[in-house]
């Protein structure tokens, strides 16, 4: 039995603000009171959050793990670690490993990988097409029953309508959701930066913010259609956002996600050629940055997802058009957000919902949130902590990152999954 005293909890799937106790027995949390009110419970262990926020162990809905087959980039276990040590209890992985995930077998090996790891919970995403090539349905009913929670070729977009469609066709029996990156290759081509006055000026070729929008319009129709469930990965323009929060406002079951480095950094980030800032899709301009915010603030936005990309320095170390897309994110989402509480540009509550039961409620688990009999999965955040993001403290075998040397305040002190606690004092137990 666990006693988490003295804390102010903050649950906004509960409507739950202000300063509580929280005790925790067999691995659930079992009792929530005023503060005080549980002083005299006999627990084996005793929490003094006095001065924390105790909210729900976050999710992160969108992330690379790369193992199986680059595991010189990220491992399972690495990532899982570095995933507590930002807060996160669970996340999810998406498939563009080698092999892909696209058979039960990959999926069982991710599952038992994380086990191993005993640190956050790992939940698989599966492939949509067989070896994401874009031709052929993966098998999803096995995926589905091996443990995979809904179904992405990330990395590439869904190209091909017809398959879409019977993907979502297929998943409705599931009721799974399709994750979606959304990209015209046609017209973004070879672009590696946002199409604007300043990549004309450095001499970069553009991806302009079209191909995003052809293809969010496209899947939202294609939702409307089927009465099929869309997910929208790392949106990152305006138009993309006034899109979906129309097909919202006609009752469409889409969902949406946004970076923290498409809500911080505009394409200004890369004028010097700065390859750590090399994101696909692009860093955007100033008024999509806007945009997002403004998205994430009235609810168009369901979550906050890292897209987590680890690389190693070979493949950044290169000229601009050359370099890999993707920055690391498990150790700095929460403390980029916490930046935006503190700036008074988000809520505090909207954040710790669009980290928590905003993602549950996209993959429809019954999580997120600190519920009488949930698992006790909960992140204990110091909110006074001044820091300084350094390669370091970096847990995952990457380090590329266009935030090193930022100074934050809040992180992820303590960490429990499944009522064990994981992480303590900033230290790993």
């Amino acid at each position: 039995m666990i006693l988490i005293k003295n804390g102010r909890v903050i649950d906004p799937a509960n409507n739950l603000d202000g300063e509580y106790d929280l005790l925790i027995e067999d691995n659930r949390i079992k009792d929530i009171q005023k503060k005080g009110t549980l002083q005299k419970t006999q627990a084996e262990q005793v929490i003094d959050a006095k001065g924390k926020w105790v909210v729900p162990g976050l999710i992160d809905l969108h992330v690379h793990l790369r193992e199986p087959g680059f595991e010189w980039k990220e491992t399972i276990s690495t990532g899982a670690k570095a995933a507590i040590a930002g807060g996160f209890t669970s996340i999810c992985c998406m498939p563009n490993t080698s092999p892909v995930n696209d058979c039960a077998e990959v999926t069982k090996f991710i599952l038992e990988k994380a086990e191993q790891a005993k640190a956050a919970r790992v939940l698989p995403i599966g492939a949509v097409s067989v070896g994401r090539k874009g031709e052929n349905m993966a098998p999803y009913s096995e995926l589905f029953r091996a443990g995979c929670v809904a179904f992405s070729d990330d990395g590439s977009p869904i190209y091909n309508s017809a398959l879409m469609r019977r993907a979502l066709e297929w998943c409705l029996m599931l009721d799974a959701r399709i994750h979606c990156h959304e990209e015209d290759t046609a017209l973004s081509g070879k672009g590696s930066m946002n199409e604007s006055p300043l990549s004309t000026k450095i001499g970069l070729r553009g991806w302009p913010t079209l191909a995003e929008e052809v293809m969010v319009a496209r899947d939202i129709e294609m939702a409307r259609y089927v009465k099929g469930k869309v997910h929208f990965c790392h949106i990152s323009t305006a138009r993309s956002v006034e899109l979906i929060r129309r097909a919202k406002n006609d009752g469409i079951d889409v969902t949406a996600e946004v970076t923290p480095h498409h809500l911080i950094l505009t394409e200004e980030a890369v004028a010097n050629y700065d390859t750590s800032a090399k994101m696909s899709p692009p860093l955007r301009t100033a008024e999509d940055l806007e945009a997002v915010r403004l998205g994430l603030l009235d609810g168009t936005i369901d979550a906050i997802a890292s897209d987590h990309a680890p690389h190693e320095e070979d493949v950044k170390l290169v000229d601009f058009e050359s370099a890999a897309n993707g920055i690391i994110g498990l150790q700095s989402t929460l403390p980029l957000i916490l930046e935006f509480v503190a700036d008074g540009l988000l809520p505090l509550n909207k954040a710790i919902e669009a980290l928590s039961s905003g993602p549950a409620r996209v993959l429809g688990r019954d999580c997120g949130s600190l519920g009488i009999d949930k698992e006790a999965d909960i992140t204990i955040i110091n909110p006074n902590h001044k820091w300084t993001y350094e390669k370091n403290m970096i847990l995952s075998k990457s380090h590329n990152s266009p935030f090193f040397g930022r100074v934050m305040q809040g992180c992820a002190e303590t960490v429990l999954v499944g009522g064990k606690i994981v992480l303590s004092d900033g230290k790993f137990i």
